[in-house]
């Protein structure tokens, strides 16, 4: 550990909450409808959209015809970028889109594929540079990052507008949110942050690949393309999906240590903006100001951890007497896996940004943490997109857990829980406590069809499976960890669980391919789907409440105590359901010093 780390961390938080507070408010005023400052620039395209989609923005729509529209939306892209990737070599492609002339990926990688992209979840059975070819990034993979984030962010919109509806059952319009989040708020910053990337050496063009010849004498193959356009929304909408395999550690998608501090400041920066725009919304900040107090609190004592445990070294390495300041360099530390121009505080920190939210970019080895580094993200996964997650699905997720909260407390003190005024009953409560539950039950169902299963155990990594078959603690934390990210549409892994194998390679792994495709796609679909529903159900049994004045017996929820409450709840739940799975994985492989 060293004082330039802390002081990284420290910076960051603060540059974070500095950023996010104007950003906040100003979404606070687009989802309100007030004038910005992007309106005189905005306001016909806006209305030319509303035009071509023929809706009417000022229809606000109950929560069953809000969900209906959000899902006939969303299938109709799943379809879209499905023929887009099936097609990515037909004779109309131009040759500039797909100059290497990639053939299609196989029906069951494309089906993983769209359901990861269409979720946020972007999670890759591919190498981007070796399979997808410029079209297929640009108007099939970077498109669906866009609507993606935006689905996400309009949804959290509309929880909060129930919680403070007073005059009925509307919660908004999905068609205007979901303009106006595109046009006012994803596309200037991505404007800004993608030239702010090229400037730092982001690749940006079409051009054919290159080749380098090696001082040995042989050939190298350098991979180029729209990258920073993609980078930037990849990032900024918790996307996580890479134009390259090694994502975020590549020099083209991040090439130094400033773009490191500025890609993650854009992968947090919407959702702890949404945090302020619902106190602001509720129409007292504290509301808001609670909860980032929440979040920032886990967020810190998460990257803490990390990067204590990467600064110390494992056990295995200390048991073999390796001497990390001798070994490992003057600053000491594991950095196994991580670039020398991040260091152990930078890829810590990228860790545990990346996987609080349901981003998953990476700009390090996950699987070459030590056992607690690496238990870091499975905590941080466990707790279902509540540390700030990500766009939008972090603060109607956090949302539901202050219902639950106050529920609880309401219990404690012996009177009918208020929230904001509004009286919460049986039925809030349910949608709330299955909303919740949805992403914890689709993650373990899967991992234990996955783990019983031969087909999916033959997609664990030949390593893991060379040292004693799958009953090892690598062997597990791989498939626990791929479809625990897949169910909170994170989309990083944990090295070799693999559903993509080139043909006659070899790999053992090549059997399971379908299996863990199908599965991982019906996971990210279910767990992003079905908590989306009940968050709106939720927003629509909320609108048709009347507001009550509080009383003195109405437990405040703007204070430390609350606060106190709220995290309790969420690590009570999260280790009531994950803990014993994590038990058998990066616990036990940090505890007995296990590399695999």
């Amino acid at each position: 550990m060293t004082f330039s780390g802390w002081l990284t961390i420290i910076l960051f938080a603060v540059v974070l909450t500095a950023l996010a507070l104007p950003l906040g408010r100003y979404m606070a005023r687009v989802y309100t409808g007030q004038r910005v400052l992007l309106t005189p620039i905005l306001g016909g395209p806006e209305r030319f959209l509303y035009k071509l989609l023929r809706v009417d923005p000022e229809r606000e729509q109950e929560w069953k015809a809000y969900a209906k529209s959000l899902i006939v939306f969303s299938l109709a892209g799943w379809l879209l970028l499905y023929v887009i990737l099936r097609t990515q070599n037909a004779f109309f492609v131009p040759h500039a889109l797909n100059p290497l002339g990639y053939h299609s990926a196989p029906w069951n990688v494309t089906f993983n594929t769209t359901s990861s992209f269409l979720t946020n979840t972007n999670w890759q059975y591919y190498g981007g540079e070796m399979t997808m070819s410029y079209l297929s990034q640009m108007i099939g993979l970077t498109v669906q990052n866009w609507l993606s984030a935006g689905v996400g962010i309009v949804v959290a919109v509309a929880l909060v507008r129930g919680i403070v509806s007073r005059s009925g059952k509307g919660i908004g319009n999905f068609w205007q949110d979901l303009v106006r989040t595109i046009l006012y708020v994803l596309a200037p910053i991505s404007a800004v942050g993608a030239l702010v990337l090229v400037s730092q050496g982001v690749i940006d063009n079409f051009t054919s690949y290159l080749t380098a010849h090696t001082v040995t004498g042989l050939t190298q193959s350098i991979a180029m393309g729209p990258v920073a356009s993609q980078e930037v929304i990849k990032e900024l909408g918790t996307n996580g999906g890479g134009f390259f395999n090694t994502n975020s550690a590549h020099p083209f998608e991040n090439p130094t240590a400033f773009t490191n501090f500025f890609e993650m400041l854009l992968v947090l920066i919407i959702p702890a903006a949404l945090v302020f725009m619902y106190g602001r919304m509720t129409g007292n900040r504290r509301q808001g100001y609670a909860i980032y107090g929440v979040m920032m609190v886990m967020f810190l004592g998460a990257v803490s951890v990390a990067y204590i445990a990467e600064a110390h070294g494992s056990p295995a390495q200390h048991a073999a007497g390796l001497h990390t300041h001798v070994i490992l360099g003057s600053t000491g530390g594991n950095m196994e896996g991580k670039e020398q121009r991040f260091g152990i505080a930078g890829s810590a920190l990228f860790d545990v940004v990346t996987t609080v939210t349901s981003c998953g970019a990476v700009n390090s080895a996950i699987e070459s943490f030590t056992g607690i580094g690496g238990a870091v993200p499975f905590a941080n996964l466990s707790a279902s997109e509540v540390i700030f997650g990500g766009t939008g699905t972090g603060l109607y997720s956090m949302l539901l857990y202050v219902l639950l909260a106050v529920f609880i407390g309401g219990l404690m003190v012996g009177r009918t829980p208020e929230w904001l005024g509004k009286k919460l009953e049986a039925r809030e409560i349910k949608l709330a406590g299955l909303g919740i539950l949805v992403t914890p039950l689709a993650a373990l169902f899967c991992t234990a069809m996955a783990t019983a299963s031969s087909a999916g155990r033959k997609s664990i990594s030949e390593v893991a499976l060379s040292k004693a078959g799958a009953n090892t603690p690598q062997g597990f934390s791989e498939t626990f960890y791929a479809y625990l990210s897949q169910a909170n549409n994170n989309g990083s892994a944990f090295a070799g669980y693999t559903g993509f194998v080139q043909p006659n390679a070899g790999n053992v792994g090549s059997h399971g391919v379908t299996f863990a495709d199908l599965l991982g796609g019906f996971d990210m679909l279910f767990a992003r789907y079905a908590p989306i529903l009940f968050a709106l159900a939720v927003a629509g049994a909320l609108a048709g409440k009347r507001v009550t004045p509080a009383g003195l017996g109405t437990m405040r929820t703007d204070n430390t105590t609350f606060a106190i409450l709220l995290i309790g709840v969420v690590v009570l739940v999260g280790a009531l359901t994950f803990f014993p799975a994590l038990l058998l994985g990066p616990i036990v492989q940090g505890l007995t010093g296990h590399l695999y």
